[in-house]
């Protein structure tokens, strides 16, 4: 089943302001909460849906890549939907559009991620960014490459809790498990309240019985993954897809950071990229051209064989349908388009020479264009229509 867009998701326009987004997710979020459609299986994941449309849109490097290139700019795992995100990560990573809406904001919900506190603090990852090289070839047709990345990984003995033999957590006795402590100031004005991160444990309402050896309690060690991209057909150069929950680890299990993914393409020896479609040179002789021929002519799929009229005019682009690239959203493929050079020879024997000469008084080597025969700046305004 095809992904809806994000915009109609939200119901917002695709240049909708950032206060415009955030009150069109919290709008669609109130709505389909677990907590008022308890049970209701497609409630669930359209409250999944909305929180992936608007981590991405709420991203200007990810909405820029989304406008560009669409679903296929995130890799199809791009946001919480491409996995690693469970509903607890999204009522932590968005808890603050929600202060109030249900008594407390989501810290009171009781569906999923076992009533996590409202100022509780998740790890999460940071972002880690690879450079893949593809050849044409596998532009055209999508390619799975396999990668081995550097990074940081849960810890094995601990199972990334950080804690040592299984010897677990236990709720902060500064903070007593809520991630913040509350301090009251008396002021000309009366009593204020403020809140801030716990310094005890660091905002994670939890501390460690005995540290893990291998991490110190950090949950997480440098090692590498072999990672697997699906490359969609159509990709461009500079084009970036992002893999969620694929980059860098975070510490003491919580939610990891995503592997962006830089697209370069190697440049192909006869075949030049324009947009969808590619574009070739192919150079032949004045007799060739004069007398008409056959010839062969490079595409990704192999060669192909074409019939060169006789008469054919220098610069005169001959176009093979369908030969071109896919576009990465899937409107269509790209042509070839072929330009014909008439090679001139840079040096001639005697006998050549006198072969031409003879030849240039002959009234059918006399220039006389036609209404057909289209100048260079024609052809031009003609190409980039």
């Amino acid at each position: 089943m095809a992904k809806r867009d994000y915009y109609e998701i939200l119901g917002v326009s695709k240049n909708a302001t950032e206060a415009e987004l955030k009150k069109a997710y919290r709008q669609k979020a109130i709505q389909f909460h677990p907590d008022k459609n308890p049970g209701d299986k497609q409630a669930e994941e359209n409250f999944k849906e909305a929180a992936e449309a608007y981590e991405v849109l709420s991203n200007g490097d990810k909405r820029a890549r989304y406008d560009q290139y669409g679903h296929a700019g995130m890799s199809g795992a791009s946001g919480f939907g491409g996995g690693g995100m469970n509903m607890d990560d999204i009522f932590s990573h968005f808890g603050d559009i929600f202060e109030g809406a249900f008594g407390g904001g989501f810290g009171g919900f009781s569906g999923f991620g076992g009533g996590r506190s409202r100022g509780r603090r998740v790890n999460r990852g940071t972002n880690l960014r690879v450079k893949v090289k593809l050849n044409l070839e596998e532009i055209a047709n999508g390619v799975e490459k396999k990668i081995k990345v550097n990074k940081y990984i849960a810890c094995k003995p601990c199972k990334g809790t950080g804690a040592k033999d299984g010897s677990g957590h236990t709720s902060c006795s500064t903070c007593h498990g809520t991630g913040q402590v509350t301090r009251i100031t008396n002021t000309i004005l009366g009593q204020m309240q403020t809140s801030s991160q716990c310094p005890s444990c660091g905002g994670e309402g939890q501390t460690i019985t005995h540290k893990c050896n291998e991490c110190s309690g950090n949950g997480i060690v440098q090692g590498e993954e072999v990672i697997t991209l699906n490359i969609p057909a159509g990709v461009q150069e500079g084009m970036q897809l992002s893999v969620s929950g694929k980059g860098n680890a975070a510490a003491r299990g919580g939610v990891n950071g995503d592997l962006i993914v830089l697209v370069e393409e190697i440049e192909h020896p006869h075949l030049k990229r324009d947009g969808k479609n590619l574009l070739y040179d192919h150079y032949m002789s004045f007799p060739e051209v004069a007398l008409g021929t056959s010839v062969e002519i490079p595409t990704i799929e192999g060669k192909v064989k074409i019939k060169i009229d006789a008469g054919t005019q220098a610069g005169k682009v001959l176009r093979l349908k369908g030969k071109g690239l896919p576009d990465v959203n899937s409107y269509g493929r790209g042509d070839l388009l072929i330009n014909i050079n008439v090679w001139t020879p840079k040096h001639l024997s005697k006998e050549e020479k006198t072969i031409l000469e003879k030849l240039a008084n002959s009234a059918n080597f006399k220039p006389e264009p036609d209404s057909k025969d289209k100048g260079f700046f024609e052809r031009m305004r003609e190409y980039f229509q």
